[in-house]
């Protein structure tokens, strides 16, 4: 029977209606999967009432569905008419498609009954809400899986090591969905898990690392608390044992036998040892240590920070013949340390060290020499000496020597049997004061065994040098002084060095110890004051004093020196500030200015140079031209304009005119000076024109020339066309021949010798072609 919207206690409330998730294909109606309790669970607004008939239907009812109304089912809100649909008929429900409560866990819903023809609302709608009640369709997962975890090597059993975390979407409040419990199924014996925390512990005592370093482990999930039908879901953890120092460091020999030679130059390795450990990273790090056989301390060793070997190497240098074999204990120790394990580890290992010999250069006596010698000793003298052995049991003869590159001016020798420095050179401690050489010694049995040694040689100070002022001083005396007045003060320098210092004695030389205008007074720290004794000073009487002064020392033997004090006579203010300490002062009272002075003599000075300038033009002025532009005073040639005739014209030009250009009687006038005194016209050697002799010419000229004192102090060039006395040829000039060159046969040109037949032929081959 149906109760009535009258009946009903729960009329206008909201319905709450819980199903199964629908986990088949959709349009499937509700009432397949029905609710827990398959009845009613609650009752909607008036005459709505969704129930579970006797066939598990879901269904809306009203009471205005009695067969005969025109009514139909409308249903809204989420989900309608896409997950869920209703029968407007009969009001059936049913699901459309496959519900997923993790999707969406409830629908919220209404229903109305409308009229079938009018769709006019005929009921209020009433809500209604639909619950889907979850099923175990979801597996646990390990979102943040696989694992990386590490845990100390030997940890006690029960130490943590990691915790995995599964989640499992179904609904943790209802049923077993989402219970989770973990279990291992890789990892036995050496680790466990907490079925409910999943924390995972050590579960095997002593896991040794450097056994097995890597473990790899699976934990499953399981829901439904671990019962039979649960779903799974599994992740992996790696686990990685860290290493702690648990090895000791282990030589890899008990025993080590080095050979050294002796001459292996200290710092340098003499021989490797190595401690192994099967630990890594800090704690696979030793120290290595000397701990007996080595009490002179020849030997270190350290370690290698690449390699973690121990490299012995000398501390001191090594001698054959004092000690040939060391036995040494060395130890290796473990840098870091574990509480737990009661280091720190150590190891130990003996070395046997044989020293081997070897040919070592001679050894100085003292690294460094020091020695001193007097400035100015003679040459030759002994400095000192130096001496150095051969080491070697052979005991080789030593050569000294002087390396010339510390000693380029050669200021000192040496004995190469006996090491004795002498000095080559006088020396001057003013100039330098160290001399720093370097000395070899050399075996005589190999000569490639050198050794070296610094001699540093300080010259030492005698009085040799007088003391002198510090500076040139030149002191200033007011004319106005008064008597007693400090002129000047002096001080001197002297280049030595005494060792109980300077003391300088001063006194006015013999001459001027009676000086009527100064005296001297010592200041009593090795410097005097001059000082003026009357104030008559005027330098219209003197204008400047020179007061020698002798400077004493106090050497052994003493020396001195005379320097002179230049005073010169000034005016000073009133204040005995020096104002001028010229003789022009003198001038000044008249009215004039120093200026107007030095302008007075520049007006004399300008009229002079224009007096001698005048003098000097007015001179030249009276004075005739001495030479042409056209001549050259330095030639006395004769130019003509005239064109000459040829060969066949033997009277245009006469060499007779070469004697004589301006006539015959043998007198030339130079045209080239002024002479100041006359001479009369001296008398040529007259030569006819037949008759010329060119060569006693010019030697009649030249005499003339050298004794003419008017004559310029150059040379004056003559040229001559004169072509020799005493040719075969004769003159080859056509000036003085009287035929033409038809006249002329060429042919005796031969006859002349080889010199002059190719001059023939040539003249011959003319003739021929003008002929032709």
């Amino acid at each position: 029977m149906t109760p009535s919207l009258s009946h009903c206690p729960n009329k206008g409330r909201v319905s709450s209606v819980t199903i199964d998730e629908l986990e088949s294909i959709a349009i499937v109606p509700v009432n397949v999967y029905s609710l827990i309790e398959n009845h009613f669970s609650n009752i909607f607004e008036e005459n709505v009432l969704l129930y579970f008939g006797i066939n598990g239907m879901n269904k809306l009812h009203t009471d205005l569905d009695v067969g005969s109304k025109n009514i139909k089912y409308v249903l809204a809100g989420e989900g309608a008419g896409t997950i869920f649909a209703i029968n407007e008929l009969t009001g059936d429900i049913h699901a459309m498609k496959r519900l997923d409560r993790e999707e969406k866990a409830e629908y919220t819903l209404t229903a109305q009954v409308v009229n079938a023809d009018t769709d006019e609302p005929l009921e209020p709608p009433s809500e209604f809400i639909i619950k889907v009640q979850d099923i175990n369709d979801n597996p646990p997962q390990f979102i943040e899986g696989p694992y990386r975890a590490s845990v100390p090597e030997m940890s006690a059993v029960g130490t943590p090591v990691t915790r995995v975390t599964a989640t499992d979407a179904d609904d943790p409040v209802y049923g077993n969905s989402a219970k989770l419990v973990y279990s291992i199924l890789e990892g036995q014996p050496y680790f466990s898990v907490d079925p409910n925390s999943a924390t995972i512990k050590i579960a095997l005592h002593g896991m040794d690392r450097e056994m097995r370093e890597e473990y790899l482990v699976v934990i499953q999930a399981k829901d439904m608390g671990g019962h039979m039908g649960g779903l799974s879901g599994t992740t992996t953890v790696t686990v990685t044992l860290t290493d702690i120092n648990d090895n000791p460091p282990k030589f890899s020999k008990s025993l080590y036998d080095f050979v050294i030679p002796e001459d292996l130059p200290i710092g340098k390795m003499g021989g490797k040892v190595k401690a192994n450990d099967r630990d890594i990273g800090e704690n696979a790090k030793s120290t290595y240590s000397v701990i007996e056989g080595d009490d002179q301390g020849v030997f270190e060793i350290i370690t290698d920070t690449q390699t973690q070997e121990g490299i012995l190497r000398l501390k001191k240098p090594l001698d054959f013949e004092t000690k040939r074999a060391y036995t040494l204990k060395v130890e290796a120790t473990n840098i870091r340390s574990e509480p737990s394990t009661g280091g720190p580890f150590k190891d130990t290992a003996t070395v046997k060290v044989v020293v081997e010999d070897s040919d070592e250069p001679p050894v100085f006596s003292k690294p460094m020499y020091s020695l001193e010698v007097n400035e100015n000793a003679p040459i030759n003298t002994v400095i000192g000496t130096v001496t150095a052995r051969d080491p070697d049991s052979s005991g080789s003869l030593v050569r000294y020597f002087i390396d010339r590159h510390t000693d380029l001016e050669r200021q000192f020798n040496i004995n190469v049997d006996d090491g004795k420095i002498t000095l080559a050179k006088s020396l001057d401690r003013e100039t330098d004061m160290w001399h720093n050489i370097t000395v070899t010694a050399t075996e005589v049995r190999n000569h490639s065994q050198i050794s070296r040694a610094i001699v540093a040689i300080r010259v030492m100070d005698i009085n040799d040098n007088a003391p002198e002022f510090a500076t040139e001083y030149e002191a200033f005396l007011c004319e106005n002084g008064k008597p007693g007045q400090v002129i000047q003060t002096v001080s001197a320098v002297d280049k030595d060095d005494p060792i109980q210092g300077h003391y300088f004695d001063y006194r006015l030389v013999p001459e001027m110890l009676n000086n009527p205008n100064f005296t001297i007074k010592n200041n009593q720290d090795n410097s005097i004051s001059v000082l003026a004794k009357h104030d008559t000073f005027r330098r219209q009487k003197q204008e400047m004093y020179f007061l020698p002064i002798i400077v004493t020392d106090n050497g052994n033997p003493p020396m001195s020196s005379t320097n002179t004090l230049t005073i010169r006579v000034c005016g000073c203010s009133k204040d005995g500030i020096v104002q001028s300490c010229n003789v022009e002062a003198y001038v000044l009272p008249i009215g004039l200015s120093m200026g107007a002075l030095i302008a007075i003599l520049a007006c004399i000075i300008l009229l002079l140079v224009i007096v001698v300038l005048f003098v000097t033009l007015r001179r030249h002025k009276n004075e005739p031209l001495i030479i042409k532009d056209d001549e050259d005073v330095r030639e006395n040639i004769i130019r003509y304009d005239d064109e000459g005739g040829g060969e066949e014209d033997t009277e245009a030009f006469d060499i007779a005119t070469l004697q004589n250009p301006d006539g015959i009687n043998g007198y030339l006038p130079r045209k080239d000076i002024k002479p100041d005194l006359q001479f009369m016209p001296r008398a040529g050697q007259h030569s006819g024109p037949n008759g010329v002799d060119v060569d006693e010419f010019i030697n009649v000229r030249l005499h003339e020339a050298d004794n003419d004192p008017t004559a310029p102090p150059y040379d004056s060039i003559q040229i001559y066309g004169y072509e020799g006395r005493g040719s075969i040829a004769g003159s080859l000039s056509s000036l003085e021949t009287a035929s033409s060159d038809s006249d002329q046969n060429y042919d005796y040109l031969r006859e002349w010798g080889p010199r002059f037949r190719r001059l023939g032929e040539l003249y011959s081959v003319g003739e021929s072609d003008r002929e032709t």
